[in-house]
């Protein structure tokens, strides 16, 4: 029993430690609709709309900023936000921010989220979106 404590201890400490430096390389966190909305809550994130203008104006989460991924100015655009700051990135149903996401890491960003099936799961669970 004296060992199966100390194994399962040994386990979560590698287990922690191993999240924290793929967190600090910029590993993609791919998150729920709840996981977003409790990040978003703390205030302390970025939160980008990787779809098109009229996709965005057609109903987005609060605060978000709309970049399209499509545009030819996305990847000039996406640098004017803070590296070292959370940033959770969404789109309608997954595609775009993923690529977006990757983007971003070899960008240089290190902590990035991803809204697991986009605005399409977050609608879905009942959150609210706002319109232009």
């Amino acid at each position: 029993m004296k060992r199966l404590l100390i194994f399962l201890c040994t386990l979560f400490g590698v287990y922690v430690t191993s999240c924290k430096q793929s967190s600090s390389k910029g590993i993609i966190k791919v998150v729920s609709p709840k996981v977003v909305r409790a990040l978003l809550a703390e205030n302390t994130v970025q939160l980008v709309d990787v779809r098109t203008p009229k996709e965005f104006n057609e109903g987005h989460i609060e605060g978000a900023k709309n970049i399209d991924f499509f545009s030819d100015t996305f990847d000039s655009e996406i640098k004017k936000f803070d590296k070292t700051k959370s940033i959770i990135l969404y789109c309608k149903s997954g595609y775009r921010s993923a690529k977006s996401s990757k983007k971003l890491r070899h960008a240089g960003f290190t902590e990035i989220y991803d809204l697991e099936g986009g605005i399409t799961k977050w609608k879905k669970k009942g959150f609210e979106v706002k319109f232009k």
